[in-house]
């Protein structure tokens, strides 16, 4: 969040703290500001990413008269807002009360030594104390427990852990908790947000109707040759599968696009309009008995020659490894149940669910209630979150391992356990697979260096090694799980285990 906003007053512009910006004040936000508080346009247009706090999917095209909530990124274009709320109590300041009290609250996980010395620690005082009872000599007793040393919880698991941070930051992980490299193996609830992480955030053109005495490339032609003008966020995916599609744009003439109206221009001769369906219903043309009804996500409708020709439809386009990926997370990795935690609308959730396959789902839901129904499953079972936006940082640290995808909040990184820098599900399953095998190695080197200790003191019991060759005898048990415990830097010849589809464009129904 910036400390500072810029308030203009009686046609003066100054920068002032936060804390002096009150209700009413004019505020203007510069291209690819942070917005300071939640407020109204007032004058201006362009977009704001939002999804980052919201949820929903997209950059979302500001007027005046439209809202802005504290800390969205402002676009290309300087706006002029009117604040609402002060700072202390903008959307953005209430998700950080919520992160502040999940930190509070935060899942504690028992690290892997410890549970393993808990019972072996007693066991080789217990040895060494009959031992002693038994023959009378206390050079037994010295004996049981210099081979009994512990290093190879000491030393061993250290080392695997250092390995596979080691690992991992080759692969554009960063471990920032150690503990969760010992701990995500047993968790068997895994939680998804939706916009950002199980899709790529972004439109995609998913349906042309138009009407029966229309052609759809020629229609496709002329919206594109139009939007390639815009800036909506709409217009990159228009134009894309035009471009798919190698459909030659034309010249354009007189355009322009009012407020709250769409955009218009001379195209090839036809006059274009892109517009809204609360637009369309204020302006009515000829042939709108045609529009289809509202099926979820966003969506346009092309008005030619003052008719009614077209409707197009967006979806958040889906990552195209996503259904392989939640597929493969029960017989892999012994995820038992998988959910979507998302802000996004029920509509556009329940199509991602359908898309990929998952049947648990929660939609529209805020931070606090994300925290809530990441609590609830984790007193359950152990839990995995994997999130990328600012909305998901409480529920990031109630879970009992926390996931961030991509590099685009400083919030949601330092509420994480594990940060990956790529945008990708692959990488995730390559941290399972990375996090698994330390703990299998580091399990052979803890598990068989303490049965080969224990092997030792039952000898060093029986009056067959000396203090000094016990302490010798576990200077070797030391090397021997260290050496394997160095295993876990090593990349395994294979770190995922689905088919990851290639990223191909999908065909647009008409």
């Amino acid at each position: 969040m910036p400390a500072l906003a810029h308030r203009r007053r009686d046609g003066k512009m100054a920068e002032v703290p936060l804390s002096e910006v009150a209700v009413g004040d004019t505020l203007v936000l510069f291209p690819h500001d942070i917005c300071p508080v939640d407020g109204t346009v007032t004058e201006g247009r362009g977009v704001m990413d939002e999804s980052f706090l919201t949820g929903e999917p997209f950059q979302m095209s500001k007027t005046p008269g439209s809202n802005v909530i504290s800390g969205a990124i402002n676009g290309n274009a300087a706006l002029t807002i009117r604040a609402t709320h002060p700072a202390a109590d903008s959307r953005y300041a209430k998700i950080m009360r919520v992160m502040r009290s999940a930190e509070q609250n935060r899942p504690r996980m028992r690290r892997l030594g410890d549970q393993l010395g808990a019972f072996y620690t007693p066991l080789a005082v217990l040895i060494a104390l009959v031992a002693w009872g038994v023959s009378g000599e206390s050079s037994r007793f010295l004996a049981v427990l210099v081979v009994a040393t512990p290093c190879p919880l000491l030393i061993a698991i250290p080392v695997a852990i250092i390995g596979a941070i080691s690992l991992c930051a080759r692969r554009g992980i960063i471990v920032k908790n150690p503990a969760v490299l010992e701990t995500i193996a047993t968790c068997r609830t895994a939680i998804f947000d939706k916009t950002g992480t199980l899709t790529y955030g972004r439109p995609r053109l998913t349906d042309q109707i138009v009407v029966p005495d229309a052609d759809a490339a020629h229609v496709l032609g002329l919206v594109a040759s139009l939007e390639r003008y815009s800036k909506h966020p709409l217009a990159h995916a228009i134009s894309a599968v035009a471009e798919g599609a190698g459909i030659p744009l034309q010249d354009v003439t007189e355009i322009s696009e009012p407020p709250g109206r769409g955009m218009r221009g001379t195209v090839g001769g036809h006059t274009v309009r892109i517009s809204s369906r609360g637009a369309l219903a204020k302006a009515p043309v000829p042939g709108m008995e045609q529009i289809p009804a509202h099926a979820g996500g966003l969506e346009c409708f092309v008005v030619i020659d003052d008719r009614y020709a077209a409707a197009y439809r967006f979806r958040d386009e889906p990552r195209v490894e996503g259904a392989s990926f939640i597929k493969h997370l029960n017989p892999r990795h012994d995820f038992r149940k998988v959910m979507i935690v998302s802000g996004d609308r029920e509509s556009e959730v329940r199509y991602l669910a359908e898309q990929i396959g998952i049947r648990d789902v929660y939609a529209e839901k805020t931070p606090e209630e994300k925290v809530t129904i990441v609590r609830a499953e984790t007193l359950k079972a152990r839990t995995l979150y994997v999130g990328d936006g600012i909305n998901d940082a409480p529920a990031l640290l109630s879970a009992t391992v926390g996931i961030a995808i991509g590099q685009n909040s400083d919030i949601t990184t330092e509420s994480a356990g594990v940060v990956i820098l790529d945008s990708s599900l692959e990488k995730v399953d390559e941290f399972l697979h990375i996090s698994r095998r330390m703990r299998q190695i580091a399990l052979q080197s803890a598990v068989g260096g303490m049965a080969l200790s224990v092997i030792g003191m039952l000898l060093a019991s029986f009056g067959l090694l000396s203090p000094v060759a016990g302490a010798v005898t576990q200077e070797v048990i030391d090397l021997l799980a260290v050496f394997n415990a160095l295993r876990a830097a090593i990349r395994p010849r294979e770190l995922t285990d689905f088919e990851s589809v290639p990223d191909v464009a999908r065909p647009v129904t008409n």
